[in-house]
């Protein structure tokens, strides 16, 4: 005689079985959770600089320019967030920003106005991105050491340019920009500009098929390549858009100063990966986050700005920066070790 065996009270043996939910539905709550979190810190900074210098770092001036400064490393920090997350680096972009912005300031180009100064600086960005991605994507090399190449040659480059001199802006549409006058509804164009270039990048990375190819070449590139992904052309296009990214830097960049000078973009590759880690990309790849990328630029130029009205030494700035970003690895460390 067979025995009928009844399921367990409260549901089916399906039920009962059941696996749990995957890791990944919870990535948009630990996103927010980041996300709040380096609000709470900028607003903590806010707050130390309202109390510390009241009159001065809460002045509209003073707001205007922390923006301004944070534009030209933002828009850099944004390629960048690109090219970590495919599980790549680039040290180069600062050394491609200083190359961009004296090409582009020589006085053969700037004969050609505005829009030669523009065109010259984004097309020096493209090559330089260009060089990388081949290097990296079909020459086989580690991107450690091709963009470590990149960063010698194109700094050696603009020194040859510039012959250490520096090399003043003489067109008016250029210089205007950097005015007062300019500003719109309070808003510097800088501002306006890395706005535009952070919407972009954050749909590009979040709403289009590039974005997931991006991602999926970072966390497994062979499951991207079993996929049908063209691992080493992805890898190509991200180097172009970090170049890119760092053109258009380097043309902010001779906005605000209004010069092209060899020392430009000096340690902005550091500054850059530091952004895009305590933001919460990951240094290996498989997730980057636009956002914190941005909040992280934030909070660094804040600190900086603090620090500088306080006149404390720089040396005391580097070192808080450099706990920051030790912090902010241990945290991705800890929170991998839960997923």
């Amino acid at each position: 005689m067979t025995q009928h065996v009844s399921p367990p009270r409260g549901g089916t043996d399906k039920q009962a079985t059941a696996s749990p939910p995957p890791a990944w539905r919870g990535l948009p709550a630990r996103a927010d959770v980041r996300t709040l979190s380096l609000l709470g810190v900028l607003a903590v900074l806010v707050l130390i600089g309202g109390l510390t210098k009241p009159d001065e770092f809460l002045d509209t001036r003073n707001l205007q320019l922390v923006l301004t400064q944070a534009s030209v490393i933002g828009v850099v920090t944004v390629g960048m967030t690109f090219v970590i997350t495919s599980g790549g680096i680039d040290l180069s972009v600062g050394a491609i920003v200083a190359l961009s912005s004296v090409w582009a300031t020589t006085v053969a180009t700037q004969e050609y106005g505005f829009g030669g100064i523009l065109l010259t600086a984004v097309l020096v960005g493209l090559g330089c991105g260009l060089v990388n991605g081949v290097l990296v994507a079909y020459g086989g090399m580690v991107p450690f050491i091709a963009t470590l190449a990149m960063l010698a040659s194109a700094r050696g480059l603009a020194l040859q340019i510039t012959d250490g001199r520096t090399q003043v802006v003489t067109v008016d549409g250029i210089l205007n920009l950097g005015e007062r006058d300019s500003y719109v509804l309070g808003v510097p164009p800088l501002v306006l500009v890395f706005a535009a270039v952070t919407v972009i990048g954050w749909l590009v990375l979040n709403r289009t098929t590039f974005g997931r190819r991006t991602i999926a070449v970072g966390g497994n590139p062979e499951a991207a390549r079993l996929a049908g992904i063209d691992v080493r052309r992805q890898r190509l296009y991200l180097y172009l858009l970090s170049g890119l990214c760092c053109g258009i830097a380097a043309f902010l960049l001779i906005i605000l100063s209004g010069s092209g000078q060899n020392t430009n973009g000096n340690l902005y590759e550091l500054d850059a990966i530091a952004a895009a880690i305590i933001g919460g990309t990951l240094l290996s790849g498989g997730r980057g986050t636009i956002t914190g990328s941005v909040l992280g630029v934030l909070i660094f130029t804040t600190i900086t700005d603090i620090f500088a009205l306080n006149n404390l030494q720089s040396d005391v700035q580097q070192i808080a920066k450099g706990a920051i970003i030790v912090a902010a690895v241990l945290v991705q460390r800890r929170t991998a070790s839960t997923t």
